[in-house]
């Protein structure tokens, strides 16, 4: 029976699977402050296989000032029309990585495929790094694969929005996870959103605590014990987690997840869609 994985995939793991077309592997390593290296980088070496994604002109949808945060969601449609170009159907193993642990694009290629209704994804535990760091071939240039048709169906549960989360984040039975670093839930060293701060009610729970030193993920039991102090008795379907732009958030569903909690919800638009409508209160 073929084993489909839906949380991480070891590079060991995946090395095996290289050469199946029943197995999609997405390069989505990005810098938000140079949205160009990523592809670069790709260019100059990836797992092979690869194929790329751009976390602003694949993954996100159109930025409405004012109104949406720096990474909306994609129309329904065009992912759709991106998923197939990948080579992407319901019987395809999917595997995203980048190179920051799975808190920036490959956590959005897992959560959007999840959104989608389809199950088999994963995020390579380590990213780039352990791929290099195991010493396992690369290649360069870019890769294509053989379109096949994605059908989509939408799993709008997991989406929070932004009234929900004014309404959330007043009610004890709910909480809600702030994944930034700690300073900027702070709101210190506050480098890419205008104004500093969280949302009243929040929680902070930084992504890079789910984290071993090597960049893969903690255990099953220490993420486990983590998130039962964050939680105590509040359930994954009551918890929503939130970031800068909606990205990074995914990286702490993923985490709670693994350690068999369940599926939180996502405040997609997150913190830079919360600061757009200055009646919306900021806690610092």
């Amino acid at each position: 029976m073929k084993k489909n994985f839906n949380t991480i995939v070891s590079a060991e793991e995946l090395v095996q699977h290289l050469d199946e077309a029943g197995w999609v592997i997405i390069d989505s390593r990005f810098r938000l402050a140079d949205p160009n290296q990523g592809r670069i980088d790709y260019e100059t070496a990836h797992i092979p296989g690869a194929v790329y994604t751009h976390l602003d002109d694949d993954l996100s949808g159109a930025i409405v000032r004012g109104v949406t945060g720096r990474h909306p969601l994609p129309q329904v449609e065009n992912i759709t029309r991106f998923f197939s170009r990948l080579g992407i159907d319901s019987s395809v193993q999917v595997v995203a990585y980048d190179d920051m642990g799975g808190a920036l694009a490959a956590g959005r290629i897992w959560w959007l495929l999840r959104w989608l209704g389809h199950q088999a994804v994963a995020v390579l535990d380590g990213g780039w790094q352990q791929w290099m760091n195991k010493g396992f071939s690369v290649r360069n240039g870019n890769e294509t694969r053989q379109e096949r048709e994605f059908i989509p169906h939408p799993r709008n549960d997991l989406i929070v929005t932004a009234d929900q989360v004014d309404a959330i984040r007043k009610n004890p039975h709910y909480r809600l996870l702030d994944v930034r670093s700690e300073d900027r839930f702070r709101g210190e060293n506050e480098i890419i959103d205008p104004i500093p701060g969280h949302i009243p009610g929040a929680v902070s729970a930084a992504y890079a605590d789910n984290l071993n030193p090597d960049g893969t993920f903690r255990d099953a039991k220490s993420l486990h014990e983590r998130y039962l102090k964050l939680l105590g008795e509040v359930t994954t379907d009551k918890v929503v987690c939130y970031c800068g732009s909606g990205v990074t958030a995914t990286h702490n569903i993923i985490a709670m997840m693994i350690a068999g909690l369940g599926e939180a919800r996502l405040y997609a638009s997150s913190y830079s869609e919360w600061i757009a409508d200055p009646k919306r209160p900021i806690e610092k």
